[in-house]
């Protein structure tokens, strides 16, 4: 099973058990929006705010029903196997880099709704996070991320 496929797996359990049409983010997002292979590690997952504060339960209950075990409860990071998922929250993407989230395309794929980025979406997304210290340090992989997603962004 490919990482998307787990997402959308993920993704129709939020739809059903909680109501969440959660937004497909990271790597493995900008891989869909632009069919550019970026080898994702993991599967990152923005939620309303609500369900990582006073719904936090629910959603831990509904990923651990998955298979998964919560590893970090600060990152919310949960592990099955080798498969490796984080949760932020989707509001974040507002004061971050100044996306409308609430304007974002809802995407239908195998009975799962989901949320995702445009191309210019995520040009502002990796240009915002080459200024954060530990991302910069951690992961020269942005700077190629962003070259590409210019030269899509001016065709």
């Amino acid at each position: 099973m490919t990482l998307y496929d787990e997402f959308i797996h993920i993704a129709k359990a939020m739809n059903k058990e909680l109501n969440i049409v959660p937004v497909l983010y990271g790597s493995l997002g900008l891989e869909r929006a632009t069919r550019f292979e970026f080898n994702p590690q993991d599967i990152d997952i923005l939620v309303p705010f609500t369900f990582l504060d006073e719904k936090w339960n629910m959603l831990l209950k509904a990923i651990e029903k998955l298979g998964y075990e919560l590893v970090d409860i600060h990152e919310h990071e949960f592990r099955r196997d080798d498969t490796k998922i984080g949760i932020a929250f989707i509001e974040d993407l507002k004061q971050f880099a100044e996306i409308d989230y609430e304007a974002l395309q809802i995407v239908e794929d195998n009975g799962a709704i989901y949320h995702s980025l445009t191309i210019s979406d995520y040009l502002k997304v990796y240009n915002k996070s080459l200024l954060d210290g530990y991302r910069r340090s951690k992961n020269n992989k942005d700077h190629s991320k962003i070259k590409i997603l210019k030269q899509l962004v001016q065709k």
